[in-house]
């Protein structure tokens, strides 16, 4: 057994190594925000090599005001600490849109394994907040509608807002990073991002005790749903990521950065070229984690298909075309207990 503090024991199998600087790669995302042409192509090309060869990397200099996340940071405790009743009262269970709070055990990333209730987390969804008189909440489009608010804390829901448009805008140029490392025009994706289907998850760990098996983690080994995750977690750690080798290391937290990671629809999207990395949750440091992943999304009818520069001479394309929106419902299904009933 692997020893972790007076409370908490990791089983054998749950062993990991410390990552190595080249592993998860940090890269300097400002020449891309702010360079020349050749100073962007650099930086993309960088960001394509981290994606084929591992799927994850950490950027810093992204342009994202820190008193905005810091903000948001603070908001989001402030919600994990009210009373069970409170948080219940915008339960994602009352949204036909998939947004507002769940507990403990009502997400399941690995069903196969965690067979002792679902994920160790709770967590909030905040989309795109869109009212009755949008067209597409009128032809009641999936997954387009209102969020669910905290109706007692004050100034939450306006932080929360201005934390996730700055996060729309840094996902609009990574996804121009990703145009370029695919030998694209970097505004190729443009026609595809005019309404994106962006998520922001708070989440909060509580620390795990006692035997930790694979039968629950605060988050099961799973691969995301979308096109890319940017995570910005506290220093707690607990993020873990199997490489290539099949092996599991630890995604050390880098302040004042953004983990970022490939999903199935941007894999799906490049057949394969850039990958989609299986990762998990072990909060067994005895402290409360907190993260703010950002799921960056294309339209809901964006085609998804094989990307021209993706497909080799004689190499036929893995997948069949689907939209955005198609893929994300059939994932969310997959693994939200309360989806299964309706």
């Amino acid at each position: 057994m692997a020893t972790v503090g007076a409370t908490a024991v990791l089983a054998e199998n749950l062993r990991v190594r410390s990552v190595r600087a080249d592993e998860i790669p940090l890269i300097d995302f400002g020449p891309f925000l702010e360079g020349d042409a050749a100073a962007k192509r650099d930086v993309a090309k960088a960001i394509g090599r981290a994606c084929e060869e591992i799927g994850f990397f950490c950027i810093r200099n992204h342009g994202v005001d820190r008193a905005l996340r810091d903000t948001a940071i603070v908001e989001m405790k402030r919600f994990f600490a009210l009373p069970q009743s409170e948080k219940d009262k915008i339960s994602v269970r009352n949204s036909a849109v998939h947004r507002g709070y769940y507990g403990s055990g009502e997400e399941n990333l690995d069903p196969a394994k965690q067979r002792q209730g679902g994920d160790l987390k709770e967590g909030i969804n905040i989309g795109r907040d869109l009212g009755a008189d949008d067209p597409d909440v009128k032809a009641g489009r999936p997954l387009h509608g209102p969020n669910q608010w905290p109706p007692n804390l004050p100034g939450w829901k306006e932080a929360m807002n201005a934390y996730y448009g700055a996060m729309v805008g840094l996902g609009k140029q990574v996804m121009s990073s990703f145009a370029v490392a695919l030998d694209m025009p970097a505004d190729y994706f443009e026609k595809d991002l005019t309404k994106p289907m962006t998520t922001l998850r708070l989440l909060h760990y509580p620390p795990q005790q006692g035997m930790i098996t694979e039968d629950q983690l605060g988050c099961g080994a799973h691969t995301d749903f979308g096109c890319f995750t940017m995570l910005w977690q506290d220093q707690v750690g607990g993020l873990q990521v199997r490489n290539g080798k099949g092996e599991w290391i630890d995604a050390t937290p880098i302040p004042d950065t953004y983990v970022v990671n490939v999903g199935d629809m941007m894999a799906r999207w490049t057949n394969d070229r850039f990958a989609s990395t299986f990762h998990r949750v072990i909060n067994a440091s005895g402290a409360e984690r907190y993260s703010m992943p950002f799921f960056f999304d294309p339209n809901f009818t964006a085609e998804v298909r094989c990307l021209p520069t993706c497909l080799k001479p004689g190499e036929r394309p893995r997948y069949a075309p689907t939209t955005g929106g198609q893929h994300l419902l059939d994932r969310i299904d997959e693994t939200f207990a309360y989806r299964k009933t309706l």
